[in-house]
């Protein structure tokens, strides 16, 4: 949802992973061994795989490095590397970025891949995406072609953000003669090409064959989709797939304790767990309203409850990852009596809809009880994810509180568009944003220090944990991305040993 991941994948604007590029197959030249095939399991599954028009962290989870490239990509460190751009020029003046494309790159279609493609892709997002995070491009004033290889973007003013946002999905080049049925045909330079799609149950992607740089070392990859955490759970024990992506009910690792069976990674994620509320309608458009549930969480206590423990406690919209993170956990410590306080004596009847996958239900029990204690009594209505919760609650924004993963990198920027389902509404908020991304890194850092103060001094919303990366798989699956910093599931380096 905005970068939301929303993460939709799993779960939320929800779920991305990304690892850092392929490893050589080995034998034949790095040819694909035919017979290496692997499963892995997801929630959340995509409505469609058009993510120029859907909002959701589902389809560039699955489609993102793996079958659409970009320029350039993050790697697993959060740092900006070249994929489909061997290099890259900023001018002095930080407003014009010349990049030199990879020669003999073609689309899963056979159309090569030029400068005419960077254009069209770029220009694409000004005139036909749907998604509110184009706006990260709005800083774009044109693209040029220069020879077939070389393609220049000059940019209205200088931007920190711009070479990042060219790392997600805003970033993915597409072919002038592949986007009629974007929905359903995705064709792009990746290392995987769509096989085939049953709606309900899973994707195949298959090995690109003339793939242009170091061949993945599997034929095929499943993405085979659950309604829940048990069945997911048990598909692996039973041999059904080879790994969750995301373990989905912490609690149920020690069914994987068996080092000689299985292995678990274990990592962070740009996932911060949001407690929305609707800053626009009563009663979360009175600040004190929204405090007082944000005095009124246990984080600690939820965090232990509802997942297992696992995560991590971080008060506002940054995750630890990001160069100007701060520790906002003591900004709102535990305080039941202060938040009676700030509502005057007053009781409070709210509606809390939230997405019917397992962090936000498990989550919404321990906010439900520990809201009571002071008086609030929230009534929690799961909706089906995704397409129930982005219409009622994204779309509409019907609700007075929810619970998202929001996983898409770098986003604290949502909170600047007053039209986003949290409606929160503070031009300071947007002046500190527009301020970071013009200067210098120090002041990039600095400011978006102060806006993520802004947002939790104002209560804009509640950050219950940030999301770990937990990942289960066979014994002998290698090449599992250990953190979940970017868009995407990599799976360019995932192999497995026969």
């Amino acid at each position: 949802m905005r970068r939301i991941g929303i993460w939709i994948a799993a779960g939320g604007l929800l779920l991305g992973t990304a690892a850092c590029g392929g490893t050589s197959s080995g034998g034949g030249g790095g040819g694909t061994p035919k017979s290496q095939a692997l499963s892995v399991g997801f929630v959340a599954e995509p409505a469609n795989l058009d993510f120029t028009s859907t909002e959701g962290a589902a389809i560039p989870q699955a489609l993102l490095v793996n079958v659409y490239e970009g320029l350039v990509k993050l790697d697993q460190d959060g740092k900006i590397v070249p994929l489909l751009a061997e290099k890259w020029d900023v001018s002095p003046d930080r407003k014009t970025y010349t990049f030199n494309l990879r020669k003999d790159v073609k689309f899963s279609s056979g159309a090569p891949f030029t400068a005419d493609d960077v254009v069209f892709s770029l220009d694409r997002v000004k005139s036909d995406w749907k998604l509110k995070i184009k706006a990260q491009l709005d800083v774009v004033d044109k693209v040029e072609k220069k020879d077939d290889s070389t393609a220049v973007v000059t940019l209205k003013k200088p931007s920190n953000g711009f070479l990042y946002s060219m790392a997600t999905r805003l970033g993915a080049m597409f072919s002038r003669t592949g986007v009629a049925d974007l929905a359903n045909k995705p064709v792009g330079t990746g290392p995987y090409t769509l096989g085939s799609w049953r709606r309900g149950d899973s994707i195949q992607l298959n090995a690109n064959a003339s793939y242009w740089g170091t061949k993945p070392p599997l034929s095929s990859i499943t993405l085979k989709y659950f309604k829940d955490a048990t069945a997911m759970n048990n598909a692996l024990l039973t041999g059904g797939i080879d790994v969750i992506s995301a373990v989905q009910a912490p609690e149920s690792l020690q069914q994987f304790a068996d080092p000689n069976r299985f292995q678990t990674v274990e990592g962070t994620t740009n996932g911060e767990v949001v407690l929305s509320m609707n800053n626009s309608r009563p009663p979360f458009d009175d600040k004190k309203a929204r405090q007082a549930v944000r005095y009124a969480i246990d984080h600690k206590a939820l965090l232990e409850t509802a997942w297992a423990g696992r995560g991590q406690l971080i008060g506002s919209m940054v995750p630890p990852t990001d160069p100007w993170y701060e520790d906002r956990t003591g900004d709102y410590p535990y305080d039941p009596a202060k938040a009676k306080e700030l509502l005057g004596g007053k009781t409070l009847n709210v509606k809390m809809r939230i997405p019917n996958l397992p962090y936000a239900v498990a989550s919404a029990q321990v906010v439900k009880s520990q809201l009571a204690q002071v008086g609030i009594t929230a009534d929690i209505e799961p909706l089906e994810f995704p397409a129930r919760w982005l219409d009622v609650v994204f779309k509409q924004g019907d609700y007075d509180l929810s619970i998202i993963n929001h996983v898409e990198p770098r986003d604290m920027g949502i909170f600047a568009d007053k039209s986003y389902y949290f409606r929160y509404d503070n031009p300071e908020f947007g002046k500190l944003l527009a301020s970071a991304d013009e200067g210098t890194e120090q002041q990039q850092s600095d400011d978006l220090k102060k806006a993520a103060k802004l947002l939790s001094d104002d209560a804009a919303a509640d950050w219950l944990f940030l999301f770990p990366n937990l990942i289960v798989a066979k014994k002998g699956v290698t090449g599992l991305p250990k953190n979940a910093i970017a868009e995407s599931f990599d799976f360019t380096a995932l192999s497995k040993q026969q």
